[in-house]
């Protein structure tokens, strides 16, 4: 821990600086090795290694210890990392608790964690109790209960934790979250958003079929279908609600003046997986007989303390284009990303939609005017490089991040509170206050001058 205190004492004052220097971006010019943030990663499958390639951009940080049980994931680590100059990481990964051995390690001052979601919340609890800054991928808490321990967690250690949404940082969304702070809207009435994404193709393969064709799951699978289509067997709930709920949580407020008070939930029939598998694989497939209690499409309805409402939909189990079908209203008027197309009182022509591409534009936020060509290429369109910038920048400061331990609580509270609605017949659920009181007093963030 000392090497943590002495660190934070010396990139104080190098931190302070970002906002105060012109043109400063992410320590170009350090070469200090004892004032680079020291990171350790726990998964290195697809999305962590998409996290170390944006890292190792960066000068400012060094990459001291990663943990995969994948040797090959590891192995893919190692080289990105040496290939770039660096010194080989330690590497863990003999057991599925061998990453607290990489948490025991001095020379780590932030760990990101990107492994299956039922180890997301315990191994961030393990990273905030070692002292460690902790940034944690999507969706953060299965649970009510382990919403509460993040929650918990942070305000026992004083360890920060940033949830890694990245949507957050896309270009269009940020541009939106720009014209809600200027107010083009009015007064705010009500959202829609959700995550609707044909994943069959992830949910099953062979290994040898990765994209289309394969029906495999679990042990005999590869990636994600692994361990992620086991969620659909045995939920019926919102299981992925971040994407859509982050954005929106960021425009209204939520846990800073604001905050999420009921949330009811219905769920459709589930057919998507099954047809996929008769259709791929065949009706006398083993998997053809798998009950799949995840209905096609859940739909949440949220109100907020301040009045507003947000309809959240989960749809990833039929064929459909990728839309996480965003919109924002007010009073005066309104914004939804089908179409890109914007239509505000006064403004634009009467009863008709216009193209937003002008209004995008126009609002674009300053930290894509200033950060926009090096993201490129970053991942999903940018947003990947400023969610890591963001988190490297706040953990450099060791100070709360952008989208702190209680809106991973709230957001990812979606997923159990969904459940029990569903599970009974849509009854209303109370959702629980995780900054105990505190929202009524917590300043609302300023993304426009103090995000990174």
């Amino acid at each position: 821990m000392n090497s943590r205190r002495n660190f934070i004492k010396k990139t104080a004052i190098l931190g302070a600086g970002v906002s105060l220097i012109p043109g400063f971006t992410f320590g170009m010019n350090n070469n200090s090795n004892s004032e680079k943030l020291k990171i350790g990663m726990i998964g290195v499958g697809l999305r962590g290694t998409n996290h170390l390639k944006n890292l190792l951009l960066r000068d400012d940080i060094n990459i001291t210890a990663i943990c995969d049980i994948d040797p090959k994931r590891t192995k893919l680590a190692v080289e990105l990392i040496t290939e770039k100059g660096n010194k080989k990481p330690l590497v863990f990964g003999k057991n599925e608790y061998d990453y607290k051995n990489l948490l025991a390690l001095d020379n780590v001052d932030a760990v990101v964690i990107s492994t299956p979601w039922l180890w997301h919340t315990r191994m961030a609890k393990d990273t905030m109790e070692a002292g460690k800054y902790t940034g944690l991928e999507v969706s953060a808490a299965n649970t009510m209960e382990e919403c509460w321990d993040l929650v918990n967690t942070h305000e026992e250690t004083g360890s920060h934790l940033m949830i890694l949404e990245n949507v957050n940082y896309r270009r269009d969304i940020m541009a939106v979250l720009n014209m809600v702070k200027q107010n083009v809207f009015g007064e705010l009435l009500h959202f829609r958003c959700g995550y609707q994404h044909d994943l069959r193709h992830v949910k099953f393969n062979n290994g040898k079929q990765p994209y289309g064709g394969g029906v495999e799951f679990g042990e005999k699978a590869i990636s994600e279908a692994k361990w992620r289509t086991q969620h659909s067997v045995l939920r019926n709930a919102d299981v992925y609600p971040t994407h859509g709920i982050g954005p929106i949580a960021a425009m209204s407020d939520i846990n800073r003046g604001n905050r999420f008070m009921t949330l009811t939930s219905t769920a459709t029939k589930g057919v998507g997986l099954h047809n996929y598998i008769v259709k791929n694989g065949g009706k006398n497939h083993p998997n053809a007989n798998v009950k799949f209690k995840l209905g096609d499409i859940i739909t949440s309805t949220i109100e907020t303390t301040n009045g507003e409402s947000i309809i959240v939909t989960h749809d990833t189990n039929s064929p459909r284009p990728y839309s996480l079908g965003f919109r924002v209203q007010g009073a005066n008027g309104l914004w939804e990303v089908d179409g890109s197309r914007i239509h505000i009182d006064g403004k634009t022509t009467p009863h008709e939609w216009d193209a937003a591409d002008d209004w995008l534009e126009k609002y674009d936020h300053p930290l894509w005017k200033k950060y926009g060509k090096i993201a490129n290429g970053a991942g999903h369109g940018g947003m990947d490089f400023f969610v890591m910038h963001s988190f490297v920048e706040s953990a450099k400061l060791n100070i709360a991040p952008p989208m702190d331990a209680y809106d991973a609580a709230a957001w990812s509270a979606i997923t159990p509170l969904s459940e029990a609605s569903i599970e009974n017949n849509g009854e209303p659920q109370d959702f629980p206050d995780f900054t105990r009181g505190n929202w009524v007093k917590r300043k609302p963030y300023n993304w426009i001058k103090d995000t990174f």
